[in-house]
């Protein structure tokens, strides 16, 4: 499922798709899709893939000044709940259950099915794309789309069938969104470590939201060795319940900041990207 190919095409559109409205183009036909977060992270060594997090974040890829400086607004709604708003005005809710909502229906909505708090099976026409992170016909999820200037892919993952009940082949998906030379990731439902072939599918992330529930998910150290091993600039823990978000944060040593956000929203780009992996708790946490 790798999708490997030169990542310069990855955002190039016609003028006529970029002049109409985001709704328009969420409509629009759509062009192949093409990872450039993948891309960049297929051209490290193999001994330089596997690194820790104390040799630093990915190095984001050289890229024109004006894309650079493009932001990215994500806001944190609640639960595993983050709206993401591109510069082209492209709206994104994840793990989309309508308990947590935007102010505006948004463009796409991802969900995944762990709990009623994830998903929801009546999202409403207005949201153009729906995206399950489970498989509808027995085969796991494949999303590859284009909306506006945002490229939405998916990395499926197993699932626990209920509080300690065995796993479900494919029953959650990590959600990459590739947006103004950003790869973001959510993580889901997470309910085992990675394998190195879902770190290769994934790529480079230089956002990651993560649960840090403590259990309902995985364990916070074995959640802890995940993202550590992304090696993501800007880490937005999500997804609390029981353990103060503390004890999260106590299991990274050093090579990590921590800060306490004064809103629910951060707005991110190349340029601002934290030199030092930095875990970001936004507020309503």
């Amino acid at each position: 499922m790798l999708r490997s190919a030169a990542f310069a095409c990855c955002f190039l559109t016609s003028v006529a798709v970029f002049a109409l409205s985001p709704i328009a183009r969420a409509q629009a036909p759509q062009r192949p899709a093409v990872s450039q977060c993948q891309a960049i992270a297929q051209t490290l060594p193999d001994a330089g893939f596997v690194r820790l997090a104390s040799a630093g974040p990915f190095a984001p890829p050289l890229q024109p000044a004006a894309m650079r400086d493009q932001t990215v607004a994500i806001t944190f709604l609640g639960h595993s709940t983050f709206l993401i708003e591109t510069p082209e005005g492209v709206t994104i809710a994840t793990d989309y259950s309508g308990f947590h909502r935007p102010a505006q229906p948004p463009l796409v909505a991802t969900m995944n099915k762990a709990h009623s708090t994830h998903y929801t099976l009546t999202p409403g026409p207005e949201i153009a794309h729906v995206l399950h992170g489970w498989g509808d016909n027995g085969a796991a999820a494949d999303h590859d789309l284009v909306v506006g200037d945002a490229y939405i892919r998916n990395v499926p993952t197993d699932i626990r069938a209920g509080y300690g009940g065995a796993m479900e082949p494919d029953g959650n998906s990590i959600f990459v969104f590739e947006v103004a030379g950003l790869c973001i990731g959510h993580l889901g439902h997470l309910h085992h470590e990675l394998a190195e072939t879902d770190y290769a599918e994934i790529g480079r992330l230089d956002v990651v939201m993560v649960p840090v529930d403590g259990g309902l998910t995985m364990g916070a150290e074995s959640m802890m060795r995940v993202v550590s091993r992304l090696r993501s600039a800007l880490i937005l823990p999500m997804h609390r319940r029981g353990p103060p978000v503390e004890s999260f944060l106590g299991l990274f040593g050093p090579g990590f900041d921590r800060t306490t956000a004064d809103s629910a929203t951060v707005t991110v780009s190349l340029a601002t990207l934290p030199k030092k992996p930095l875990i970001m708790v936004l507020q309503g946490l």
